[in-house]
């Protein structure tokens, strides 16, 4: 064999190996979860808004499965307790975020835990377990201000719990304890933590909170959880970084990547001026009503989601780069529905914290090239149905835990699944009475724990839920509320003592 034949040899095998090696071997895939603060079901062009601009996510959502109908709860702290937990709300006692939950007579409400239990797992110990290296990066929220004191109250809670004013860091030295950290990302099986922690948005660590031009935003950004950084501009971009230096430094065994972005959460805060001049200028949407109201702050708005688009497209021509798309699958969605002071949706009737479609309904897609086929479903989704997901991607079949929600598996690689409904139970009041809710097919109720009252839509003709059908389809109504009644005796659902319906 001649030297320069030996020598392309070698050179052939070098690049085979090291393609090799960039995508790995293991049957655990990599797994990106990317769940945005407040973004709205069509807050984002795949999912039907002309008047936001994200040409990455609309690029993604083509080579995605993309859920119509994916759900969480109307407000972040329930949304994330069952997300990570995938248990019910009435499990954790996670109802509400409790500064939100309005102070009325304690009889009339289950208020709202802020602290999971240690007693519920999250999806990241098991996953830990089976060889997974795991970085939770941005919001956390599933741990208080207080959780110590928290812990040792009494439940059911007297009043809502409260939170340290803006700017107040005397709860840090607590938190940084070993008992604390154990309610932290890195005492619930991540590896790391960057940016988790009790508060629910980032102006926090200002005094001026909202009113802060940064707004935690635009850096320094305040929080105790992320090292300032010398080339630290905008939240949003140091969390994708935090990703991407993530990525790079754990391929040796598949990666979990938990990335939690705090936007576009209020406070609203211009990301680009030029950005803000184009959406100040833009036509609106006539069938969404985007950029009819409050034009400034749904054009600030505009260009927190630019951001976030933007930096998802950077993420992903990284995975590119590194031969990594083949090997990871990414979910993106939100954690409820769009704020009412940021944004808006003719379509739907309410908002955040609502109980109604524009409060539940959330943006859902899932990519993994060559596994799953793109398109879109209808099928119903949840929140809950994340946890099951990733324990049957990582091939985890012995967890005995309770969970509440289904694997979307079956869905992912088009096998056929049992069509089921969805539930809620909502124990406290925010921007309605506490209440339960079924989800079946087309069909909606919604019964209101303290005085019984019903209502009753029909998705499939009136989104907007209109028109309560309680009266006009009575054997409908019935037989939903019969299946919600038995969801609730079955599971022992706690009820407010002022409740009139049988517990």
């Amino acid at each position: 064999m001649d030297i320069i034949y030996r020598n392309k040899l070698i050179i052939l095998l070098l690049v085979l190996l090291s393609t090799a090696c960039a995508e790995p071997t293991s049957d655990k895939p990599n797994i990106i979860f990317i769940m945005a603060d407040d973004l709205g079901w069509q807050d984002v062009g795949f999912m039907g808004s002309q008047w936001f601009e994200t040409p990455n996510l609309d690029a993604l959502a083509k080579q995605s499965l993309v859920f119509n109908q994916a759900y969480m709860y109307p407000t972040c702290s329930p949304s994330r307790a069952a997300l990570l937990t995938g248990k019910q709300s009435f499990r954790t006692q996670v109802y509400n975020v409790p500064v939100l939950e309005k102070k009325h007579a304690p009889e009339q409400n289950l208020y709202s835990r802020w602290t999971v239990g240690k007693e519920h797992t999250v999806y990241s110990e098991p996953l830990r377990d089976s060889g997974y290296n795991l970085i939770h990066i941005g919001k956390w929220h599933i741990v208080g201000p207080d959780p110590l004191a928290e812990t040792a109250k009494e439940y059911p809670f007297e009043e809502p719990l409260s939170q340290p004013a803006n700017g107040d860091l005397s709860w840090l030295k607590s938190h940084l304890s070993d008992e604390v950290q154990a309610y932290y990302p890195k005492g619930r099986g991540f590896h790391k933590n960057v940016g988790g922690t009790w508060w629910g948005d980032p102006a926090r660590g200002y005094d001026l909170g909202y009113k802060a031009p940064s707004g935690g935003y635009i850096a320094p950004f305040k929080n105790p959880f992320i090292e300032d950084k010398p080339s630290d501009e905008w939240l949003t971009d140091r969390l994708t970084d935090e990703a991407i230096d993530f990525i790079d430094r754990n391929q040796e065994n598949p990666f979990f990547v938990n990335l939690h972005y705090y936007a576009p959460h209020r406070p609203t805060v211009v990301r680009d001026s030029v950005w803000w001049e184009k959406f100040m200028n833009k036509l609106p949407d006539s069938v969404t009503g985007q950029g009819t109201k409050r034009l400034e702050e749904i054009a600030g708005y505009a260009t927190m989601i630019q951001s976030l688009d933007d930096n998802v497209g950077r993420l992903l021509e990284h995975l590119d780069a590194q031969g990594l798309r083949q090997n990871t699958l990414i979910v993106l969605t939100s954690d409820n529905g769009f704020n009412g002071l940021q944004s808006t949706n003719n379509r739907l009737r309410g908002a955040k914290g609502t109980v109604y479609e524009g409060g539940l309904r959330v943006p859902a897609l899932a990519h993994w090239r060559g596994k799953i086929s793109p398109g879109q479903t209808d099928v119903l989704i949840s929140g809950l149905d994340y946890f099951p997901t990733f324990l049957e991607l990582a091939g985890i079949s012995d967890y005995t835990g309770v969970l509440d929600g289904q694997s979307l598996v079956p869905h992912y690689l088009n096998k056929s699944s049992e069509e089921r409904p969805l539930y809620w139970h909502i124990g406290s009041r925010y921007k309605n009475p506490p209440c339960s809710i079924i989800r079946k097919r087309k069909w909606k109720l919604i019964q209101f724990l303290n005085d019984g009252k019903v209502e009753l839509y029909d998705l499939e003709k009136d989104l907007a839920e209109r028109e309560n059908l309680v009266d006009d389809k009575p054997e409908i109504a019935s037989r939903l509320l019969m299946e919600l009644t038995k969801w609730r005796k079955e599971n022992n659902v706690p009820l407010p003592q002022a409740s009139l319906l049988e517990s």
